[in-house]
């Protein structure tokens, strides 16, 4: 398994690039209409005796061991919060992104035109990755860019930080990991959300990468970025894209309980940055690069980092 394909920290950006200081952060309360989404959006799960992880380890050092834990009853919404919903949230709050506010954020390359690729900084250690100064949820390639024609699409180039206030917003949090992975399974002790196949790069079970990374993307699930919420066939639990399509922040800080060198020496780099659980993978993943779009799969990130594909999905206590 290589290096991952995903979008480095905020703090891991280019030596040459001029570093603006961080935003402070945000004291924004929730006001205006509450962003709640209908009834029939939120599935209602009993929880109960769960796990974390898998017996069938295959990126060491990411802490996706096999854990118990208990699942109490809670809800979580079919669908990864929308450009549309997230646009209905500044609109009452008058919120700004971190991306907004540091000026920038990550984008992947094939998003970019030729002039924009030959213009922008790229990430030493994954060079598919390059910095755009005014990329942002509304902008996700950059200056020029839209979300007018993907309002449907998840919303993307948001952090934790960020994803925690729409979440109190709309009267909800961000899931646990216990939470997420137990609705992504369906009721089912699988690897997928759909069950145990890897799907093969002709026939697509989510929005992943098909063909050889980084360089050729043989789309043939149809998207060589983001999807629809709704697109591909929902899980037992009626959830979408529980795997691929775009990260999903979590509650929870990232830990390694590891007894490796590796897994001590990566725990305690998380700790330190202060990062935050991703889950689910993205539309970048692929089995013979970054195996990540599996359920036990886990990513942690500082939680001011933003990129092109990491949203997140809401929760609620029952």
């Amino acid at each position: 398994m290589k290096d991952s394909c995903c979008a480095p920290g905020r703090q891991s950006q280019p030596a040459e690039a001029k570093v603006q200081s961080g935003p402070e952060k945000q004291q924004q309360r929730a006001c205006g209409s509450k962003g709640k989404p209908p009834s029939e959006d939120i599935v209602w799960l009993e929880g109960g005796r769960s796990y974390c992880g898998t017996t069938r380890v295959v990126i060491k050092g990411d802490g996706e061991e096999r854990r118990p834990a208990r699942v109490r009853p809670f809800g979580i919404e079919r669908f990864a919060v929308t450009n549309r919903r997230f646009a209905e949230f500044v609109e009452a709050t008058g919120y700004r992104t971190e991306a907004e506010t540091f000026g920038w954020s990550f984008v992947f390359k094939d998003a970019l035109d030729p002039e924009q690729r030959a213009n922008t900084l790229r990430v030493a250690e994954v060079p598919w990755w390059h910095r755009v100064d005014g990329a942002d949820w509304r902008h996700p390639a950059g200056p020029g860019s839209s979300i007018d024609d993907i309002l449907d699409h998840p919303v993307v180039h948001v952090s934790w930080n960020d994803a925690a206030a729409f979440a109190q917003w709309a009267g909800g949090r961000l899931l646990t990991e216990a939470e997420w992975e137990f609705a992504a399974r369906g009721g089912k002790d699988v690897i997928y959300p759909w069950g145990n196949e890897d799907p093969p790069d002709d026939a697509p079970r989510c929005n992943i990468w098909q063909g050889r990374f980084p360089d050729h993307n043989l789309v043939t699930d149809g998207y060589e970025t983001t999807a629809p919420v709704d697109a591909f066939e929902p899980n037992g639990y009626g959830l979408f894209n529980m795997a691929g399509n775009c990260w999903e922040w979590c509650a929870d800080p990232f830990r390694v309980r590891s007894l490796s060198a590796a897994g001590k020496a990566r725990d305690a780099a998380a700790r330190r940055d202060g990062e935050r659980l991703l889950k689910g993978g993205s539309f970048l993943c692929h089995r013979t690069y970054c195996h990540r779009y599996r359920i036990a799969a886990r990513m942690g990130r500082p939680p001011d980092t933003s990129s092109s594909h990491a949203g997140f999905r809401i929760g609620y206590d029952a």
